[in-house]
C-alpha cells in the first residue's frame, strides 16, 4: 500500500524493502520504468511497488501545473528517447520528483499495473548476449555442441579489443547477437518451434545502455548503463543436420519468441551492486537455477566495455550477462520446456520476469 501522508515525499525504507526489493537510498523514492498500452495507448510510465505504473506525460503535465513558476522540462513519451534524455534538460530529477510525489499522495491517473499490458521495457536496435559467462556453467555444458568452452591454455588477447592484463587467466569474452525479431514482454507466451522440442532457458541480468558507448574502458563502462532489466535467452539446443562451420547460433538463439524481456528497467542508482544479486530460475514452480551474479566470469562492466570495442552501443541496446548454471540440457536427464509449462526468471531487486510456454504453431507456409 503506498504512503498517502499528506507532504511527505520520501517513502520509508520499511515500507519498500519487501516485494518491491528496493531500498530508499540517497537517490530518493526509488522506481522502476516500463512501456505499457490501454486500449489504444501506448505509453512510458513509472512504477512504484511493483503494483502502480504512473504514465510519466500525465505526470508531467500534472507536475508543472501545480508548479507553474518552476522549470519546463520535457519528457520522452518513448524509452529510448528517454533513456538517451535521462541525464539532460533535468528529466532525471523530475522524474525523480514526480515519483516521490505520486508515492506520498497517489494521484487520480495512476493504474493498477494488472489494468495495463506490460510490453517490453524497450526495444532495442541490438541485443549482445555474453555466452558462457559463469564457471559453473561452462563446466556443465563441457563437451557438448554449440558453446564455447575455455581454454585448456590462458588464451591471447584480442588485439585492439580485448587485451589481457598481467596474471588474468579468464577466457576471453564471446559475445554473440540475439536477433531484436525474438523480443517479447512479460506474460507473453514463448512459443515452441515446430519440431524443435529441446527448448532451454537461461535466466540473465542484463544491462540497459543509456548513452553512446564506443571503445569505452572497462573502469568507465559504468557511465554508460541506464540501468538493469532481465533477458531470459531461451535457446534451441537440437541439432541442425550437418557439421558444417561448427555451432549456429541463429538457430540456436533467435527463432520468434526467444527473447523474453522486461517486465521493468530499474535505473543503476537504485542497483548498489550489480554482482552481488540472486539469480533464480523456476519451471512450472520447480527451481532449476539458483546462483548469484557474483559468480560471473566477467563483470557487467568487462562485458559492456567488450562489446562496446567492436560494436557503438546506443541508448536502449541490450549487454546481457550469461547464464549461471542449471539449464536443463546440462541434467544427467535433460529437462527441456514443453507446452503448459510457466517460465519466472528473478534476479534480486530487478524484478520478476514470466512467460507461458505454448506448443508450436502450424507453420504459415503450410496453411496455405
Amino acid at each position: 500500500m503506498l504512503n498517502s501522508r499528506r507532504g511527505c515525499i520520501v517513502l520509508t525504507a520499511a515500507l519498500w524493502i519487501g516485494a518491491a526489493g528496493l531500498a530508499v537510498t540517497a537517490q530518493g523514492t526509488p522506481y522502476k520504468l516500463g512501456t505499457f498500452a490501454q486500449g489504444d495507448r501506448t505509453f512510458v510510465g513509472v512504477v512504484l511497488n511493483d503494483t502502480v505504473v504512473i504514465d510519466l506525460a500525465q505526470a508531467n503535465q500534472a507536475f508543472e501545473k501545480e508548479n507553474p513558476s518552476g522549470t519546463k522540462v520535457t519528457i520522452p513519451g518513448e524509452m529510448k528517447a528517454l533513456l538517451a534524455a535521462y541525464e539532460t534538460g533535468g528529466v532525471r530529477a523530475r522524474v525523480a520528483a514526480m515519483a516521490s510525489a505520486a508515492a506520498a499522495k497517489r494521484p487520480a491517473f495512476a493504474l493498477e499495473i494488472k489494468a495495463v499490458k506490460t510490453l517490453p521495457p524497450v526495444m532495442p536496435q541490438n541485443i549482445l548476449n555474453a555466452a558462457v559467462n559463469y564457471t559453473e556453467h561452462a563446466k556443465e555444458m563441457a563437451g557438448r555442441g554449440g558453446e564455447p568452452q575455455p581454454a585448456a591454455k590462458v588464451p591471447e588477447s584480442i588485439p585492439g579489443i580485448w587485451m589481457r592484463k598481467p596474471g588474468d587467466t579468464r577466457h576471453n569474452p564471446y559475445v554473440f547477437p540475439k536477433l531484436v525479431g525474438t523480443v517479447i514482454g512479460n506474460g507473453e507466451n514463448i512459443q515452441l518451434p515446430p519440431e524443435r522440442p529441446q527448448v532451454d532457458w537461461e535466466c540473465e541480468l542484463a544491462a540497459v545502455i543509456g548513452r553512446p558507448a564506443d571503445h569505452v574502458p572497462v573502469e568507465r563502462a559504468g557511465d554508460y548503463i541506464f540501468g538493469y532489466t532481465l533477458q531470459n535467452d531461451v535457446s534451441d539446443r537440437g541439432a541442425r543436420g550437418d557439421g558444417r562451420h561448427g555451432s549456429d547460433w541463429f538457430l540456436g538463439k533467435s527463432h520468434a519468441t526467444f527473447g523474453p524481456l522486461g517486465p521493468y528497467i530499474v535505473p543503476k542508482e537504485f542497483v548498489p551492486d550489480p554482482q552481488k544479486m540472486p539469480i533464480t530460475f523456476t519451471l512450472s514452480g520447480k527451481v532449476m537455477q539458483d546462483s548469484n551474479t557474483d559468480r560471473m566470469t566477467h563483470t557487467v562492466y568487462e562485458m559492456v566495455s567488450f562489446v562496446s570495442n567492436i560494436l557503438k552501443l546506443q541508448p536502449g541496446d541490450i549487454v546481457s550477462t550469461g547464464s549461471p548454471a542449471g539449464v536443463g540440457t546440462a541434467r544427467a536427464t535433460p529437462i527441456y520446456m514443453k507446452a503448459g509449462d510457466t517460465s519466472v526468471c528473478t534476479i534480486g531487486n530487478i524484478g520478476t520476469l514470466t512467460n507461458p510456454v505454448v506448443g508450436a504453431a502450424t507453420p504459415t507456409a503450410a496453411r496455405q
